[in-house]
């Protein structure tokens, strides 16, 4: 599970071979949440928007380089 960025103790994580829509994980002690690539929902977590801003915000700088780390870990033969 490759760690994408890090924000003091907020990691952005994508794991290989996993489920759809498109998502990455923003992972803290105390929440994670699944935010969809396309559009940056977040589809799973319980975190609150204050809680995973900074992550979105480096999420809708990068959505290229998610979408490209997302389509290498995910290929399905």
């Amino acid at each position: 599970m490759p760690t994408l960025h890090r924000f003091g103790s907020v990691s952005v994580r994508m794991y290989a071979d996993d489920h759809h829509p498109p998502h990455f994980h923003i992972v803290a002690p105390d929440f994670q949440a699944l935010v969809r690539i396309s559009d940056f929902i977040v589809i799973a977590g319980d975190a609150r928007p204050a809680q995973i801003a900074e992550a979105l915000a480096w999420a809708r700088e990068h959505q290229d380089m998610l979408a490209r780390e997302w389509a290498t870990l995910n290929k399905r033969g």
